[in-house]
């Protein structure tokens, strides 16, 4: 693998992150709206509209298309992605209720844990010594933050939820990676469809209604950035970085969202919310030092 197809994989993976990283903030504003399973579904049917509307672009101006459509043989991967695809936001929309979204947007670091364990044990991919330090650091962190009060050792209910949605995630980068040569537009469109309307007929069924219709709007628009755009670029870095190396990278995201929600909500984080947030970026920097091996894969294809 050449390191220019590297260092183009990096830069997929952090605008990955940057795409995402307005999710949280933006959500927990328009769960006042819209009840959490309902806009779980509507964030991927978001992210399924923006890319089917890319996809026409695509088709009208004829563009060359190399990309490898999906086969059967990849069916129980996308299936798998599609279900924990509707648990993981509905788990991530339910914590945002009971924590802040600064907090949220750290938490969402152990999603990076989560795939490189899932990836070393049951995907068999290769996690350097960096990227396990990286992992000590970000669950240190992530442990701080899931805590109420260190005294009492009290669990705090919305940061639990908001890891086990990682660990749903975690399994989900893996089955995305398994499928990562294929087409990642309609990877995204999968994603927007099944997912987002599995969740909302969830939603209906347990008695959630769309009161603000407006916010249907809102949700959809944050769902294409944030799901849609961030899930395509992802998509693409996994290619060339795995699955592990590309969660890595993408630690970013919850930085970015940090500091949007400090500047929306103008939360006070207290001291214990700091000492995670420097294990968070000492757990960054050693992600960072990590090197992908260059070793030829069978499921790597060229960018376009």
């Amino acid at each position: 693998m050449k390191s220019v197809s590297v260092k183009k994989g990096i830069f997929l993976a952090l605008l990955a992150a940057s795409f995402y990283a307005v999710g949280s903030p933006l959500s927990k504003i328009l769960l006042d709206y819209m009840p959490s399973t309902l806009m779980a579904g509507f964030l991927y049917i978001g992210a399924g509209m923006g890319m089917g509307f890319i996809a026409a672009i695509r088709r009208i101006r004829k563009t060359s298309d190399t990309e490898k459509t999906l086969t059967g043989k990849e069916f129980p991967y996308a299936a798998l992605m599609v279900l924990l695809d509707i648990c993981a936001p509905i788990c991530l929309l339910l914590g945002l209720k009971s924590t802040s979204a600064a907090n949220a947007s750290l938490l969402n670091n152990f999603e990076i844990v989560a795939t490189a364990i899932i990836a070393l044990v049951i995907f068999k991919e290769k996690i350097s010594f960096w990227l396990w330090l990286c992992i000590l650091f970000v669950t240190l962190s992530c442990a701080l933050l899931s805590f109420e009060d260190i005294s009492s050792l009290r669990f705090s209910f919305g940061s639990l939820l908001i890891l086990l949605a990682c660990i749903a995630w975690g399994f989900e980068n893996n089955c995305t990676r398994k499928i990562s040569s294929k087409d990642p537009l309609q990877i995204v469109l999968l994603k927007g469809v099944f997912s987002g309307l599995g969740s909302v007929v969830i939603g209906l069924c347990v008695g959630e209604r769309i009161t603000v219709p407006w916010s249907v709007f809102a949700v959809l628009g944050v769902g294409f950035v944030s799901y849609g755009l961030s899930i395509f670029f992802y998509v693409y870095a996994q290619r060339i970085l795995g699955a592990a190396r590309t969660s890595a990278y993408y630690a970013v995201s919850p930085f970015i969202g940090t500091l949007l929600s400090l500047l929306i909500f103008r939360e006070a984080p207290n001291y214990m919310y700091f000492t995670a947030l420097g294990l968070m970026l000492i757990g960054a920097w050693l992600s960072s030092q990590d090197k992908p091996l260059f070793k030829k894969r069978d499921n790597i294809s060229n960018l376009k």
